[in-house]
């Protein structure tokens, strides 16, 4: 995957007139779920999303709500593409990828990120781009390809997750699809049904014509 750097801001002021006025600002509230971000102090209070660490002799706070500003993630949003992200909260260091986005009902602006903290060690499920090579024997006979799944789902380790999931057509011939089931790719699991359709050659009006005069000229 390519690499994403976003810089985010611990988010210490949380409740709906808070989150009201960080939108105001074109700022966006983001979790990071899968772990720890940023040590903050302790005063004795907890607010939502910070627990209690303990910093040699003394205590702190780490906290998992952060802020974003919405022109830093747009590249990130408003893509086909997928992203390890580097990301950077007042000099801590994490990876982490694009879990989930709320976008406004109307306006259809970003309201809310959920990023999921990411390792070398525990695989995360995450949507890869689909990509089709090759020239299937169903086309050349005057078929369709289709594509019925833009994106599929796999679980593996981050670092051994690709930008795509390329899947030759060559082979696959007038009337015929290629489900998950039929798929493998090395060190990736795919999660979505075996059964589902990933892509097909589909019949034309011309390729049924086609296959009507040949059976004509048989008899």
């Amino acid at each position: 995957m390519k690499t994403f750097q976003l810089v985010a801001e611990p988010r210490t002021d949380l409740g709906k007139k808070a989150t009201k006025t960080l939108r105001a600002e074109g700022k966006i509230p983001v979790v990071l779920n899968g772990g720890p971000v940023i040590e903050l102090p302790y005063n004795g209070t907890l607010k939502a999303g910070e627990k209690i660490v303990e910093i040699g002799n003394n205590k702190g706070l780490i906290t998992t709500d952060l802020v974003v500003k919405q022109e830093a993630v747009r590249k990130l949003i408003y893509t086909p593409e997928i992203f390890v992200i580097d990301l950077d909260v007042n000099g801590a260091k994490r990876k982490a990828v694009l879990k989930d986005i709320q976008f406004h009902p109307v306006k259809d602006t970003i309201l809310h990120i959920d990023l999921l903290e990411v390792n070398d060690k525990k695989p995360v499920i995450i949507e890869v781009p689909v990509k089709l090579e090759g020239h299937a024997e169903g086309v050349k006979a005057g078929g369709k390809l289709t594509l019925s799944m833009k994106k599929m789902k796999v679980k593996a380790v981050y670092n051994e997750i690709p930008e795509n999931l390329v899947i030759n057509v060559d082979n696959l011939g007038l009337g015929k699809s290629l489900q998950v089931g039929d798929l493998h790719f090395e060190g990736l699991e795919l999660v979505n049904a075996k059964n589902a359709v990933v892509c097909a050659v589909q019949l034309t009006r011309a390729a049924r014509g086609a296959q009507a005069a040949a059976a004509a000229t048989t008899k």
